[in-house]
């Protein structure tokens, strides 16, 4: 219990709130990174699972592939990152790194919503006349939305838990305090770093899904209540 004790004190320090290595500074670098890596992510796997998903064709193959970056470790990939010439752009093969981690659910979830559309209404908006693209954007998609954004949910709570080998990599973030710990023989800060992701990880679980559950609402152009 000491240990405990002992990171509620480190945590509940003013002084360790404040500075360049206080958390208020290494929380937003951690919630920059990822942030950054969510968005990057949904725009190169959504639009590919989107449209695979509305044609039908190579969905499969496509997330096979995908699937194969969740057997290498996030760990590994930076490493191997970091021995290239892209390890000498500062955040850049982190940032890569975790952008690979976070595509296998975008990707996956999105085209496995956009096939589970009924295909009944489907063919009801296709026979009266809709195009392609409008079928995509006014039928398919806000019936996806709620298992797309359950995509984006995991994919950014594994980001938030990932970024933290961004200070291994000489990058910030909450994984600094961490390091810092260790560097220091600081097992209180050491938890203290880790309590703090996993409070982080849950918030961002909470807020998407509140945001999953307004999906349909939003889809039907609809507002809170």
């Amino acid at each position: 219990m000491s240990t405990l004790s002992d990171a509620w004190s480190w945590l509940t320090s003013s002084a360790h709130w404040h500075g360049e290595n206080g958390i208020w500074h290494r929380l937003g670098e951690h919630l920059w990174l990822t942030a950054l890596c969510l968005v990057l992510s949904c725009l190169i796997a959504l639009p590919v699972a989107l449209v695979l998903g509305h044609l039908g064709k190579g969905g499969a193959l496509a997330v096979n592939l995908s699937n194969i970056g969740r057997a290498v470790p996030t760990f590994a990939v930076l490493v191997l990152l970091l021995l290239t010439p892209l390890g000498r752009h500062g955040e850049a093969p982190t940032i890569v790194a975790l952008i690979l981690f976070a595509v296998p659910p975008l990707l996956t979830n999105a085209y496995v919503g956009m096939r589970e559309v009924d295909r009944d209404v489907v063919r009801a908006a296709r026979g009266m006349g809709m195009t392609g693209s409008q079928m995509l954007w006014r039928v398919e998609l806000p019936l996806a939305l709620p298992l797309v954004l359950t995509g984006v949910r995991i994919a950014a709570v594994q980001l938030v838990a990932t970024a933290t080998l961004a200070a291994l990599a000489g990058g910030g973030g909450l994984g600094r305090i961490i390091t810092a710990g260790f560097n220091l023989a600081s097992t209180p800060q050491v938890v203290a770093g880790a309590v703090l992701v996993a409070v982080f990880a849950l918030l961002v679980e909470a807020l998407f899904e509140v945001a999953q559950r307004l999906a349909p609402l939003w889809a039907r152009g609809g507002g809170p209540v």
